[in-house]
């Protein structure tokens, strides 16, 4: 795949697009048609934009915490974003010395470096075979990504690397990990970034995951967004803007009756919300094919004041803004089955980042940020304050003295901020190899609806959940007919 030039789209006297949705696949569908000229109008709910891409002031004045996603991998690596002049409108990414930090309980952490040859050196005995997984993909790995980040049914330019790539991403994390690795620290930090998929380590396709953002992190980094998540958005709408689009919020669309007149319609929404907008459009049996899409569990998250940095036991933790808590393998396994099978673990594992080490904004002078969630299942209302602080202090013992203020998100909280986050799913759809590789459907035009002009472009369509825009892309082509 190539990030085509713009072309030209013939004038209308109407919009040649509305989009409903905010979120980077809402931004990246309205900037493709724009960049070719086309008339869009991007609606959005909230008050704010962004949908996952937001900042807020969550507990005290002056500490500005990501409402969801913090970190970005597929961000920076995104061949959408990469095109785009977001510098140019402000967007600056803030790198970290390491890419990700993973503690142990034997007081030393593993860490994901940029460079290659770095991490396989902190991986002990299986630094050779670490190398020897990783360089072939690494080799092509812009083109590879490429090739990763589009819907499963294209003609690949690359047919050989992504076949290569298929027959590591198709094994379980789990069997992979126990079948490549003799240690626990190679292990550990494989099943640490699988555990990103939200499904059991043992399901087949849940190293891609762990394969994708490993890539990530060599060939770009896990950078976040100077001044928070909110940074990418105000980027996207400057430059919409500047192509000449037009932005509404606080239009929260009910029925695509309500929508003006238009040539496309893109939907950056779930097939659950898509079969309750278009009700009055789709007959009972289409209707019955998107409820059947499934959800995945729910995340709690945390947000904390700190009056200090983190005071991890692993020193080198405070070389990465992300850091994964669940110690073993075997662990980290256990929370995420428990939490699929619709029990609350209690030793989850914990995704947490600390963006106020490398980016003063977030936090008054000499004062930190936190941000932590675990998986949980889906809808679940109770509290894990205390599990995420008791792993947060497993791997920084004195961590609680440390907190100033604190708030938290339950699933339920998620939905009701983003009507796309069902149950608290923030992968907007269960990643289980189905709907990894057919989501919502299998079909050559994943984007296109069953109603003419209408298209969905959320993380229920491929390449799936992350910031980067290309379902956006890949649903404004579908409609361009490139």
């Amino acid at each position: 795949m190539s990030i085509s030039p713009p072309t030209p789209i013939k004038a209308t006297k109407r919009y040649d697009a509305v989009v409903v949705g905010s979120g980077p696949n809402g931004f990246a569908a309205a900037i493709t048609v724009a960049e070719r000229g086309g008339s869009v109008l991007l609606l959005e709910g909230s008050e704010s934009l962004g949908g996952g891409m937001r900042t807020k002031e969550l507990n005290l004045p002056g500490f500005h915490h990501d409402v969801c996603s913090t970190a970005h991998p597929l961000g920076v690596s995104s061949p959408f974003f990469r095109k785009l002049p977001l510098a140019d409108h402000g967007l600056e990414w803030i790198f970290a010395p390491s890419e990700l930090a993973h503690p142990l309980d034997d007081g030393s952490a593993v860490m994901l470096e940029r460079s290659l040859d770095k991490t396989a050196a902190g991986l002990g005995v299986d630094g050779d075979i670490y190398r020897e997984i990783m360089s072939p993909l690494l080799e092509h790995g812009d083109s590879l990504l490429e090739e990763i980040l589009q819907p499963i049914l294209h003609l690949p330019k690359h047919p050989l690397l992504l076949a290569q790539f298929g027959l590591k991403a198709l094994r379980s994390a789990d069997g992979f990990a126990r079948a490549k690795f003799q240690g626990e620290r190679a292990r550990a930090i494989f099943g640490g970034i699988a555990a990103h998929s939200m499904i059991p380590l043992s399901h087949s396709g849940s190293s891609a995951i762990a394969l994708v953002l490993s890539m990530a992190g060599h060939l770009r980094g896990w950078p976040v967004a100077k001044g928070g998540s909110g940074s990418i958005t105000q980027a996207l709408r400057s430059y919409l803007i500047s192509l000449g689009g037009e932005i509404q919020t606080g239009r929260y669309v009910k029925s695509l009756r309500e929508l003006p007149a238009s040539r496309w319609t893109f939907l950056d929404i779930t097939p659950k919300a898509f079969s309750e907008i278009a009700a009055n459009e789709l007959s009972e049996s289409q209707k019955r094919s998107l409820i059947k899409f499934r959800y995945g569990g729910g995340v709690f998250k945390m947000d904390f004041a700190l009056s200090d940095s983190v005071p991890w036991t692993a020193k080198e933790c405070l070389r990465a803004a992300t850091v994964h808590l669940g110690g073993r393998l075997d662990e980290i396994a256990a929370s995420e089955r428990t939490a699929y099978e619709g029990r609350t673990p209690e030793k989850p594992y914990v995704l947490a980042v600390q963006s106020s080490l490398f980016d003063p904004s977030r936090a008054p002078e000499g004062k930190h940020t936190l941000w932590a969630y675990c998986h949980v299942p889906s809808g679940e209302n109770t509290s894990q304050e205390a599990v995420i602080e008791n792993q947060i202090e497993r791997f920084a013992p004195g961590f609680k003295s440390k907190i100033l203020a604190k708030s938290s998100l339950t699933p339920a909280d998620f939905e009701r901020y983003n009507p796309n986050y069902v149950g608290g799913d923030i992968s907007g759809g269960a990643m289980s190899l189905k709907q990894t590789l057919f989501r919502p459907k299998a079909s050559f035009s994943p984007y296109a609806t069953a109603l003419p002009g209408v298209f969905l472009c959320s993380s229920s369509t491929p390449p799936g959940p992350g910031v980067h825009g290309m379902a956006g892309y890949h649903a404004a082509l579908a409609a361009l007919g490139n």
